[in-house]
Formats: structure tokens, C-alpha cells, sequence
């Protein structure tokens, strides 16, 4: 499996921005794929999941603000952010893991990861 993340960048409070992670080797029926985010000196932190249904779930600092989604015809997987903040600065991954997400996953539950979009909300 390999995901490559894209579309990072710096942004203005307030601002968005659209996140892409293209996909492939993928081959199991059933698979979660998930956003992280980790910023200098703490810990990686999960964003949001999505199952294969589509079925979405955040963490609660950015629910109502980002929207994962899937093309999987493109093998793309998304994260939408809008009305940034200063504090959503980090380094953005994408994670795909056999089977169900059930919820927000813990980092080990992820096999395959990105090497990150770094995403920079400053004035």
C-alpha cells in the first residue's frame, strides 16, 4: 500500500484549505482510512476516520470545521478544513488499516501511512 498526502500549505486564520492523499495496492474489501496530524513536540494526534461506506467520525476540536471523504474511483482520499486556527499547524498524515474503523482508531491500529503535508496557519 502506498499513500502519498498533497495540498498542505500556509493559510491565514480563518482560511481553508483541501488536503489530498492518492492511494494504491489497497486490494481488501473493507478498509479505514484515517487523517493525523502532529505538531512539534506532541504527539500524533487522529482527525477523522472514514469507513468504507462512507461513514465519517472526528475528534471534537475540528468537527463541523473538516470533511473526510473518498473517491474511490480516483483512489483519493480527502480532508476538506475550513475556518482554520492556529492551533490545527502540524504535519498532516494519512493512514489506511484492514477492516472497520469503528470510531476514531489509535495510531497502532493504522498499517500504512503517508509521509505527511506540513499545514501552516499563521497571520
Amino acid at each position: 500500500v502506498q499513500l502519498v498526502e498533497s495540498g498542505g500549505g500556509s493559510v491565514q486564520p480563518g482560511g481553508s484549505l483541501r488536503l489530498e492523499c492518492a492511494y494504491s495496492g489497497i486490494t481488501y474489501r473493507h478498509v479505514c482510512m484515517g487523517w493525523f496530524r502532529q505538531s512539534p513536540g506532541k504527539e500524533r494526534e487522529t482527525v477523522a476516520s472514514i469507513e468504507s461506506d462512507g461513514t465519517d467520525t472526528y475528534r471534537g476540536a475540528v468537527r463541523g470545521r473538516f470533511t473526510i471523504s473518498k473517491d474511490n474511483a480516483a483512489n483519493t482520499l480527502y480532508l476538506r478544513m475550513h475556518s482554520l486556527r492556529p492551533e490545527d499547524t502540524a504535519m498532516y498524515y494519512c493512514a489506511a488499516a484492514y477492516g472497520y474503523c469503528l470510531g476514531l482508531p489509535m495510531e497502532s491500529r493504522y498499517n500504512s501511512w503517508g509521509q505527511g503535508t506540513q499545514v501552516t496557519v499563521s497571520s
